[in-house]
């Protein structure tokens, strides 16, 4: 927990010193477009050329493992049909059984390509690959594959986010598939004129193993239409033992390109 909230303060700082640099209040010039917290990945992409950071800390537990990260991500947009986000996690903790390792964690690439249909409804389409950035006590050690299928729809006073994907996945144990299917949906909506509440359901399936199912509830706080908070927690009751993960981050313009 201690390693989440450095994490989180690290995150805090780098979004107030982003807008403290800034020119404006934060009120004018281009909104910000924020991916986290949830699993599933909106349709649209931010604005062209304004570079976005996300920054946050995470915790998971299950029984007596224990995982830290502080998760990343990067994303630009050249035009509002493609754009690119880099991410991954800047640094793991991770303790098991098996002992306690820590470093990098892997790195994905994602190509992304938005079909906007009007100002309330858009499809998404994106090609990721992950890359074995981490040692072998951290992650797979191998590449990853993922086509991800995304409609995003205003519905009301909610915004859905509903994705399906496909990962072809580098190592899988023996007897079971090496392409996981997964599916989510997510809804959001505002509280207040600066805060906003977000739920989730996700799952996967993969031949031979058993199935996942999660759920995810946050939390978020918006100053300005250029910086957002969010805190929350998610529960995958499948497979089990169940884990419970525990996470906060930001999500700020870092700079305008063009």
């Amino acid at each position: 927990m201690k390693r989440l909230f450095t994490g989180l303060a690290i995150a805090a700082l780098c979004g107030s010193a982003a807008q403290a640099a800034g020119t404006d209040d934060g009120d004018s010039g281009d909104a910000i477009t924020p991916y986290r917290p949830s699993v599933s990945s909106p349709a649209q992409l931010p604005v062209p050329g304004q570079l976005e950071v996300e920054l946050g800390g995470l915790h998971a537990r299950s029984d007596d493992t224990r995982r830290s990260s502080v998760p990343y991500a990067f994303k630009l947009a050249f035009s509002k049909e493609w754009g690119v986000v880099i991410g991954g996690e800047g640094h793991v903790w991770a303790h098991d059984d098996t002992g306690r390792a820590q470093g990098l964690g892997d790195t994905t690439l994602v190509l992304k390509r938005a079909f906007l249909v009007d100002d309330a409804s858009a499809f998404g389409l994106e090609l990721g690959t992950k890359l074995p950035t981490a040692n072998d006590s951290i992650g797979s050690g191998r590449t990853d594959y993922t086509l991800n299928g995304i409609y995003s729809r205003d519905i009301g006073p909610l915004h859905m986010d509903a994705n399906l994907n496909a990962t072809r996945l580098g190592v899988a144990d023996e007897g079971t598939g090496r392409t996981q299917f997964g599916a989510s949906a997510s809804f959001s909506g505002a509280l207040s004129d600066h805060w906003g509440l977000t739920g989730e359901v996700s799952g996967t399936h993969r031949a031979g193993a058993p199935n996942g199912t999660q759920v995810l509830t946050a939390l978020t706080y918006s100053p300005n239409k250029r910086l957002t908070f969010d805190m929350g927690v998610a529960r995958a009751f499948r497979p089990t033992p169940a884990t419970t993960q525990v996470f906060a981050g930001v999500v700020f313009p870092l700079a305008k390109l063009w």
